[in-house]
Formats: structure tokens, sequence, C-alpha cells
């Protein structure tokens, strides 16, 4: 195997995306900010990600031959001829990841690290995605770690803020996956996973994304109910949170992949603006 495929192993794209919500975690608690501490925390953590998406590529990579996503990942494609050695490269990433965090931070952060990579690889990948169309909604809880472990690094007794972050983290992710799943429905009826819009349709997958994001947009806005944030919060949240509701209505009433894409893309433009709305509320108000 190539060095481009190791890095391909690790889907740094996700790696990024949790190392983002532990920034936005961090950021939200702390009343300085060392860029020095927030590019270790950062790296921390997207080492636990790779880890759990270096298992993740090992574990699935039977059902990944049968989609055409997927099919040419480096351990479907059958690059190595001895696909089990890259579980010592994920072993690696996650102690070389949780060491970071210990050796750096503290025990909690190393916990929440660990977790995360934990819900992933095991609880997502090998009991729930080839079971039951909750994978998602369970499974998802692995994102929610990277907000807490973001908070731990500044103070594991500043806990209220992170936690109600993470919640709504927990609740963006079946919306964003669900989605996507859309899209891919064709590929996960082939590998016979039972993601949502196989199981029940697509209409149905977008009732439900409808009605998670309610959830979701509600979920935004305890902070400023608890009055961990303010009102440069509650604002970016409400607008932000409003715009994708109103691209979720439209994927209900024309259930179609124009919409299921325009979601996809619309859920990662509402996190992202979740983020800048803590970074302004913190620095401002």
């Amino acid at each position: 195997m190539t060095i481009r495929s190791y890095v391909e192993l690790m889907k740094l794209r996700i790696g990024l995306m949790v190392a983002l919500m532990a920034v936005m975690g961090y950021v939200a608690v702390a009343d300085r900010v060392d860029p020095s501490r927030l590019a270790i925390l950062a790296c921390a953590m997207l080492l636990g990600s790779a880890s759990s998406s270096v298992f993740n590529h090992f574990y699935d990579r039977d059902i990944d031959r049968l989609m055409s996503r997927t099919c040419r990942r480096p351990l479907a494609s059958r690059q190595t001829e001895h696909p089990r050695h890259v579980l010592w490269l994920a072993g690696f990433l996650l102690v070389a990841g949780c060491g970071t965090a210990l050796f750096f931070f503290n025990m909690v952060v190393a916990l929440h690290l660990f977790l995360g990579a934990f819900f992933y690889g095991i609880v997502y990948t090998v009991w729930l995605k080839r079971r039951t169309w909750l994978n998602i909604v369970i499974g998802g809880a692995a994102g929610s770690f990277a907000v807490l472990a973001g908070g731990a690094a500044v103070d594991p007794g500043r806990w209220l803020l992170p936690c109600l972050l993470s919640i709504t983290l927990f609740l963006w992710t079946p919306s964003h996956f669900w989605s996507l799943a859309i899209l891919l429905k064709d590929d996960y009826a082939k590998a016979n996973i039972p993601m949502l819009p196989v199981v029940h349709g697509v209409k149905a997958t977008a009732r439900a994304i409808l009605i998670n994001s309610v959830l979701l947009v509600g979920a935004s806005l305890l902070p400023l109910a608890f009055g961990t944030l303010g009102w440069f919060y509650g604002a970016g949240a409400a607008g932000f949170g409003g715009w994708f509701l109103w691209n979720n209505w439209q994927l209900l009433r024309c259930p179609d992949r124009v919409w299921a894409r325009k979601n996809f893309l619309g859920s990662m433009i509402y996190l992202v603006g979740l983020f800048v709305a803590v970074l302004v509320d913190v620095n401002v108000g």
C-alpha cells in the first residue's frame, strides 16, 4: 500500500470536522485562547478520529466492495494481502491520541477522545451499522465527545456549556447523515445495510429529518436559555436554524436527490454557522 492509501484509511475530512468540534468546545469556555494548546488538542483529536476510521475501513471492507462509492477504498480493493496489519496502525493512532491528550491536558480529555473513537469504531461500525436503521442515531454520539473533550481541555469543571453543545451535535448527526443516505440509498441497499431510506423509504426519511432538525434547532438554543451564551449566539443559532429548517421542509415537499444534496451540504454550513456564532459571542458578547 502507498502512503496515499494509508492517508485515505484515516478519513482526514472526518478528522478535521472532529477537530473543529473540539476547538468549538475549547473556545466556548476559554477565558484566553492559547494557540499552541489549541493546535495540540486538534492534533490529538485527529489521531483519535483517524484510529477509528482505519478500523472502520478494516471491518467494513467486505460491504465496501459492494458499493460503488467505496469499492475503490484501499482494503476493499485488496491493495494488501494482509489487511489485519492496519489494526496495528489503528491501535498506534489511538494510543498516540490518548497519550497526547493525557500528557498535555488531563484524563478527562483522554477519556472523551477514547469514547469518541470507541463509539464510531465499535458501537456504530460493529454493533449497529448492519443491524438497525438507528445506527447513526446512537452511533452519532461519537462526534459529541469531541466538544466535551474541547471543554475539558480548558477546565473539566466547566462542563455545562460543552454538554449543551454536545447535545446539539448529537442531534445534528442524523439530519446530516440521513440526507447523505438518501443520495446513497441504492448503494446501501446493494450492501444490505439498513439505513433509514432503505428500510422506510425516502419520504419517511425526509419526514424524520425535519422532525429531528426541529429538535436540533431547539437544542441549539439551550445555551441561551441556560445563560451560558448570549444574544449574539442566540441570534446566529436562530437564523441558521431557521434557514436549515426551511431546507428540510423543501426536502419533505420534494424528496428528491437535488434537495437531499442541498440538505447534506446545508447541514455542514449550519454547523459551521453555529461555530461562528459561538466564536462571535464569546469574543464580542
